[in-house]
């Protein structure tokens, strides 16, 4: 199946998702702001601020792992060669740089829109991440009839005229709706309390930890008529003591006292209250806290029970992702007119130590031989 295009031109395909927006128009950005946009802008700027957060995406967009596609043996060449190198965005290529931009889209907004561009040639010429920002994703009057459309400058929607090359994708959408719910749902309010503890900190260091001096000058009974001259040339004696880059001494007459503003100050312990925030979050990510950098335990690693709770999670993001791979692959085999029969064989998920991956295939190992002997046994 070949979809053609009636121009001739040299110039790139067209991609169907990209609205061409402009931020020359003030009026135009005003009229496209939708309720939607706001919450990608809030889990965008989280990520931003909470680097633990960022740090658990990109992890576990890594931890998903590589996969291999196996199909009819005449197209397996072709196929493999393509996605190795179909171009994808503006400088990317292969299938994997594809993909990660669309789970890292997945994770953080619950939804994820990708294209397949068609070339002028009638086949696939790119592979492009659209941005939510630029379509819009609406029921009909069917909730089963999906219209995707495009988002130009001024917040018009036009519907695309392939939805078929659409590729998109939601996590844990609620009843009856069409956008899918991010991973970093229920964060905003920790991180907030979280960001005010980190930002208390660092103003109370400036305060505290910055040390500031208070030089308090008593002047004595025959000392009152001169005490403005008195306290000028403490002053500056003063200030030349703590600008000199070498140690230098201070002298002073008369009665003259010296205390650190801030001294008695004792910074509240932050530990605690973080720690258990922290908790939060990384319960909301479902990574363990030493793959985030966190060794709150002295023998923190990874448990069986760990592991396969982690498996679990990127195992069903493989599901989500595998629908993705078998359309793409599936254009590709019949626009050359192969059978579109696919197999995706993923790569082991290894998250266990060698040693006790070892350990298991040796007790394995001796419980078959261990099953052998008592079978002989029984057949003699």
């Amino acid at each position: 199946m070949k979809w053609k295009s009636k121009s001739k031109s040299n110039d790139a395909p067209p991609v169907q998702t990209a609205s061409g927006r402009s931020n020359d128009s003030l009026y135009g950005l005003i009229r496209s702001c939708r309720p939607l946009s706001f919450e990608k802008s809030l889990y965008r700027s989280l990520r931003e601020a909470v680097p633990v957060i960022d740090a658990a995406i990109y992890k576990t967009v890594r931890l998903v792992g590589g996969f291999h596609v196996v199909c009819g043996q005449d197209a397996q060449k072709g196929l493999d060669n393509f996605l190795d190198n179909v171009r994808v965005n503006g400088i990317s290529a292969g299938i994997d740089s594809f993909l990660a931009v669309y789970l890292e889209q997945l994770l953080t907004y619950g939804t994820a829109v990708g294209e397949i561009v068609l070339g002028y040639d009638g086949g696939i010429a790119a592979l492009y991440n659209s941005s939510l920002d630029d379509i819009d994703l609406c029921c009909g009057d069917n909730p089963l009839d999906v219209t995707i459309s495009a988002v130009d400058t001024y917040g018009n929607k036009t519907p695309v005229k392939h939805p078929e090359l659409i590729l998109c994708s939601a996590i844990s959408p609620e009843p009856g709706k069409l956008y899918g719910t991010s991973i970093l749902r229920g964060l905003p309010f920790v991180s907030d309390i979280l960001l005010k503890i980190l930002n208390a900190i660092g103003t109370n260091w400036d305060r505290v930890g910055n040390v500031r001096f208070a030089v308090t000058y008593k002047p004595s009974e025959n000392d009152r008529n001169y005490t403005k001259d008195r306290a000028m040339q403490i002053a500056s004696e003063w200030s030349k003591a703590m600008k000199s880059r070498e140690p230098r001494d201070f002298v002073s007459v008369g009665d003259v006292s010296i205390k650190a503003i801030g001294a008695d100050n004792i910074i509240p312990d932050s530990q605690v209250p973080v720690r258990i925030i922290m908790e939060q979050i990384i319960a909301k990510l479902s990574l363990p806290p030493f793959m985030l950098g966190l060794t709150w335990s002295s023998t923190e690693r990874m448990s069986s029970q760990q592991a396969d709770m982690l498996t679990s999670e990127l195992e069903y993001y493989r599901r989500i992702l595998g629908g993705i791979i078998r359309k793409i692959c599936s254009v590709y085999l019949r626009q050359r007119g192969f059978d579109d029969n696919t197999d995706i064989i993923w790569d082991n998920i290894n998250l266990q130590d060698e040693t006790e991956l070892a350990k298991a295939r040796l007790y394995n190992a001796r419980a078959e031989e261990i099953e052998n002997r008592l079978k002989g046994k029984e057949e003699n």
